[in-house]
């Protein structure tokens, strides 16, 4: 318990700063990124392609490969430092305590192993226990996940596989070991609407069930909303607008955060033109210190010359901008 009387939260990141240097100038992929998670808590990390949702993920991990690097920040998991961690601190702790699911199943399974090879290193590596113990684990995961007939899925090599089957294997593995956090890449991306309603259905059951701690990173919001206790919206590398979940889908406050809602389909848009929000997001090695979305922006005036500091209209919300929506200054 802190000094409040709180439980400390699992993870903590403060003023997470991920640059890539290059040639062309330097790219600040994360800029002063705040996030904070309580143990089984689901946190919807949300953003367009190159927003820094991904490399958020990616930091945390220790995952950030060169030209990139962390250049500032603290992340701190269950009160200890990620950022200090050697490599063998880092080996037990992926995979066992931390798990990601990637975008790309590929970036998970060995294409020249069997899946129950995969699966069952993947246990033995973390838990003192027998190969058949392994074996029963790995299967209870493609069960989990919902892989018909689990056993000869675990004989198969991933290229007999189809993708959506691979990605589920690569989920399961995630999984395998009851990681007290995931981080989950969009992940089910290549999967059709059924078999990924499966998915967050048993995502969200694991994290009630067992106090897993879930960072599901996605452009979607509508997979977010019927999942995330909180959403974190992200806009060239920084949170522009954070809160619970209801409140931030019935209310946005960031111009861009509305955008995004405005863009999701619904029975009340059915044969209508689909909002679209303007423009591309800027370079990341290009931007000036206002606020990046002022050229995408129709509420945009000369004071968003100047990044606008985080606002705190009221307890648990927070968004960055000088014309918010709903007036709230």
């Amino acid at each position: 318990m802190s000094e409040t009387g709180q439980a400390a939260p699992l993870l903590s990141v403060r003023n997470l700063r991920t640059h890539f240097h290059t040639r062309s100038g330097t790219a600040k992929a994360v800029d002063g990124v705040d996030i904070t998670l309580a143990r089984g808590e689901i946190l919807g990390l949300v953003g367009e392609s190159g927003s820094g949702k991904s490399i958020s993920g990616f930091s945390i991990m220790g995952l950030v490969d060169p030209p990139g690097r962390v250049v500032g920040g603290r992340i701190e998991f269950d009160g200890r430092d990620l950022l200090g961690l050697s490599d063998a601190e880092w080996r037990r702790l992926r995979g066992n305590e931390i798990a990601m699911i990637f975008q790309d199943p590929s970036m998970t399974l060995n294409p020249v192993l069997r899946v129950d090879t995969q699966m069952v290193e993947t246990v033995l590596a973390h838990a003192d226990v027998g190969r058949e113990e392994a074996l029963r684990r790995a299967r209870e995961a493609l069960v989990m996940v919902g892989i018909p007939s689990p056993d000869e899925r675990l004989r198969a090599y991933p290229f007999e596989l189809s993708g959506g089957m691979r990605q589920r294997v690569a989920i399961a593995i995630a999984l395998i070991n009851d990681p007290r956090l995931v981080i989950a890449d969009e992940p089910t991306t290549a999967l059709d609407v059924s078999i990924q309603g499966q998915i967050i259905h048993e995502m969200k059951k694991l994290c009630r069930r067992k106090g897993t701690a879930l960072i599901w990173v996605t452009h979607d919001l509508a997979v977010v909303a019927g999942l995330a206790d909180r959403i974190a919206v992200m806009y060239a590398g920084r949170v522009v607008e954070f809160g619970p979940t209801a409140d931030i889908i019935r209310r946005p406050l960031h111009p861009y955060t509305g955008g995004l809602i405005a863009s999701v389909p619904s029975r009340a848009t059915r044969g209508r033109r689909l909002h679209q929000i303007p423009g591309m997001t800027p370079s990341l090695s290009d931007l000036d210190g206002g606020c990046a979305f002022r050229t995408r922006c129709e509420r945009a005036s000369a004071a968003c010359a100047v990044a606008p500091e985080e606002s705190v209209p009221e307890p648990g919300r927070t968004f960055r901008c000088w014309h918010p929506l709903g007036g709230r200054a």
